[in-house]
Order: C-alpha cells, then structure tokens, then sequence
C-alpha cells in the first residue's frame, strides 16, 4: 500500500520488496529488520486449474526463491518470512487463499536454507503457513514442524483466531520461537506485548502500525485543502513542525557531522 498505492493481493515484486526493505535496513544497521519476502517471487507453470477457461497455476520454483533469499542478505536484511500461498497470494487476513502442496512448500524452505548456506552469511528464516484457514489447526501444525525440520528458524502461524490457539501453537512447537503477526482489525484478536510473551510467544510484527494514523492524517490534509482551498497548518498540532525539523527526524544533524569529520564544507554556513 505505501510503495504502490495498491491492496495486498501479490502485486508487488521481489524488486520492490527488496528495496523497499533494503531501504529501511539502511537507516540504522544496528536496529535488525524482518522483512516479509511473500513466496519467494517469481512463477513456475505447474497445471491447469480450469481447462475451460484456460487458467494455470503457477508456484513459486526454488531457483527464485533461493535468488530472493541472496538479495535480501545482500541488501541488508536480518530476517524474513515466507509462506506458502500460490503466487497469487493474498493478505493472510482476507479469505479464500489457495496453498502450494506440501511438497512445493518444503522446496521452498529448502531451497531458502540452501541458499542463506551458499552465502556463507547469514538471515533468519521464518517459515509461515496460511493452512488454518482451509485445512485446520492440525496440518498448519504439520506444515510448520516440517519447515522447522528443514532448517527454518522460526514459525509463524497466520490468522490465529484466538488466544488460546495462540498459546497452543507455542506449546506445540517448543522451544522453537513462534512469531505473533499483531494485524489490528483482522482475524487475530488483540495482544498486548505482554500478553504474547505469557502465551509464549517470542517476537511480534505490527504490519499496520503506522499505515492507519499516516493514512489518517493525510486524509485530513487533504479533505481541509479541497473544502478550504487552503493547506493551512499541514503539520496538524505540530506548531512550528517545518521542513528542516522533519529533516532532522532523517537525520540532518549526522549528515552534517559526517561532512565536517570529512573536511567538508558544504553545510560551513548552517542549513
């Protein structure tokens, strides 16, 4: 939605997640950055689905699972999750996903795991199901366990649809560390950090964060210039919140230390 202005249906490219989360790893090296890589990118033909009307199928092959894998360790990444959805994959909180066979998704994580090794270098793998939705709670389990027997480093379960299925989850693949995906508004209910820790949890990702107030905001910068005819105070409650105070949240103030460090000269007269 914030790189290309379109909803979570698959749309976006391992190009695009790629420097977009690269571009996020490079603010701070020493804040590490997960970053989900959906089902490792690209298409491989594997059937029919509707001969009437001429639809294929496609999965995700090893070779570009394994080239995503390598690019996201080269633009800095420190972790990933990847699923096992078709390629068309959907937002894991909409209905009417459609899942890889067993044995395409345990090629995928394969082919992840072999891929971080040819490196030599390192990223966690996080293996994700979307199999509670259409096949239950006990082949998402099985789905799991397999990726962790293949080499991922964690598990994370789409969807949970309670707290107690939270806990469950955790109980069940212990010690392995299972990540709580906190989507406000979706299947899962509210968990506080606190809350995911006594469930057993061991990280949380917060997708939606910052979309919901940023979208609001601007929302109501736009609706106040279109009915006024005047931006007013964009910086709503912010008095004197301007260009160079949004710079230097980017981080101006290091930019300029590192060019006088340098023996620049550029910023010699203040900015």
């Amino acid at each position: 939605m914030s790189r290309l202005g379109m909803p979570d249906l698959g749309v976006a490219t391992l190009n695009d997640m790629r420097d977009h989360a690269g571009m996020i790893a490079s603010l701070d090296r020493s804040v590490p950055l997960i970053a989900d890589m959906d089902t490792g990118y690209g298409g491989e033909l594997i059937g029919e689905t509707d001969s009437a009307n001429l639809l294929m199928r496609v999965s995700t092959g090893p070779l570009m699972v394994g080239r995503a894998v390598e690019q996201y360790i080269n633009a800095g990444i420190a972790g990933f999750h990847i699923e096992d959805q078709v390629v068309n994959k959907r937002c894991g909180h909409l209905k009417g996903k459609e899942l890889v066979s067993e044995a395409e998704w345990y090629a995928r994580i394969r082919a992840a795991v072999h891929s971080r090794a040819k490196t030599g270098r390192d990223i966690v793998i996080v293996a994700r199901t979307d199999a509670l939705q259409s096949l239950g709670y006990e082949m998402a389990l099985k789905r799991l366990k397999g990726a962790l027997e293949l080499g991922a480093d964690a598990a994370f379960l789409e969807g949970v649809e309670s707290k107690e299925q939270g806990r469950r989850i955790c109980a069940d693949l212990a010690p392995a560390p299972v990540m709580l995906n906190m989507v406000e508004g979706g299947v899962t209910p509210h968990f506080t950090s606190q809350e995911a820790k006594e469930h057993g949890f061991k990280f949380i990702v917060y997708p939606g964060l910052a979309l919901a107030p940023v979208y609001q905001s601007v929302a109501a910068a736009c609706k106040q210039l279109k009915e006024t005819g005047d931006a007013g105070n964009t910086y709503q409650g912010t008095p004197g919140q301007g260009p160079r105070e949004l710079f230097m949240t980017c981080g101006l103030k290091e930019a300029i230390e590192f060019d006088v460090a340098a023996g620049g000269e550029l910023y010699k007269k203040g900015v």
